[in-house]
């Protein structure tokens, strides 16, 4: 075992996916010489080549639509979206083509791109460097999206992704990046996709989260512990496809469901397992379904104290609980 930082993590799992495929290349904004923005690729330039490490032009259509017809010839595409605000360009080649082409040949071709998007707030990034979008994504068959929290999901995740034979969209929370360090496996692992994790076991209430909120969330737990209430924390880790089941059984032992993430309230990812809980397991609930999340407004702002007010955070969620276990 050794201990690494989500980045590390992420930057491992890439280099050894290179040297165990030589399809596997990455293309994005400053990713060769320079290591990247978040210095996720800091390295691999140097030991893969600028063939295999390709600076991109500015231009998140190119490194989408480019992704796409290298996969479609044989290759294992790794683009990087430097940040989650800058991906509109490239919608429409994910949405309409890698999405969609497996389907619409009738599996006779595959896209299997790693789309690395950096996401989240809390960094002081402002309107266009903050978002978190994942939403966007959920509700289109024909792609996975994944959310990490920890290091040690970060590479079996993006390993596992890598090797699969569909788009991917992954999700990395900018603030976990160096924020957080965890004891991996030095041998070679994945982590399945399609399958949630209870990081802490409850018998009041279920927190379902995802990314730092689960850091978040746990944090909530161990508060309310100390007020006698025990929450079960689940971690996603992949949003699409959704693991139902372990949602629905930990809800059926609490009665009361918490749905935690930091992007819009509106349209979230929460709703749609807000309607799962209540389509597949109305009856034993005690108490309304809860949501914490971001504000409906346009953008997470710039100055500290508004950036703040925006973001969701323990004690956010902790009053969530009290509320619902009060029901």
């Amino acid at each position: 075992m050794k201990k690494v930082t989500f980045i590390e993590a992420i930057t491992e799992a890439l280099a050894e996916e290179m040297e165990r495929d030589e399809r596997v290349f990455l293309i994005g904004e400053d990713i060769g010489a320079y290591g990247g923005v978040f210095k996720a690729t800091k390295g691999l330039y140097e030991k893969f080549g600028p063939m295999r490490v390709i600076d991109s032009p500015i231009s998140e259509a190119f490194i989408a639509g480019g992704s796409v017809g290298a996969a479609l010839m044989g290759m294992r595409a790794v683009p990087e979206i430097q940040f989650a605000d800058f991906i509109t360009p490239a919608m429409d080649q994910i949405i309409q083509q890698a999405a969609k082409l497996r389907y619409r040949s009738g599996g006779s071709y595959k896209v299997p791109i790693v789309f690395r998007v950096c996401c989240g707030g809390g960094i002081g990034g402002g309107l266009y460097h903050s978002q978190s979008n994942e939403a966007w994504f959920v509700d289109q068959p024909g792609l996975k999206v994944l959310f990490p929290s920890t290091p040690y999901d970060a590479k079996g995740l993006l390993k596992a992704a890598i090797r699969d034979e569909n788009p991917v969209i992954y999700f990395e929370h900018k603030k976990l990046y160096r924020s957080i360090k965890q004891d991996i496996p030095e041998e070679d692992y994945t982590v399945p996709i399609g399958k949630a994790e209870v990081r802490t076991k409850g018998e009041n209430v279920t927190i379902i989260t995802y990314g730092l909120m689960v850091h978040y969330s746990l944090e909530a737990s161990e508060k309310l512990s100390k007020e006698g209430i025990s929450v079960e924390v689940i971690d996603l880790r992949t949003l699409l496809p959704l693991d139902k089941e372990t949602i629905l059984e930990s809800v059926k032992k609490t009665g009361k469901a918490v749905v935690v993430h930091e992007a819009n309230k509106t349209g979230g990812v929460g709703a749609e397992i807000s309607a799962i809980i209540a389509e597949e397991a109305f009856e034993y609930l005690d108490a309304p379904i809860a949501r914490v999340a971001g504000p409906d407004v346009p953008a997470i702002p710039f100055a500290p104290p508004m950036e703040d007010f925006f973001m969701v955070n323990p004690e956010k969620i902790a009053n969530a609980v009290r509320k619902i276990t009060a029901y």
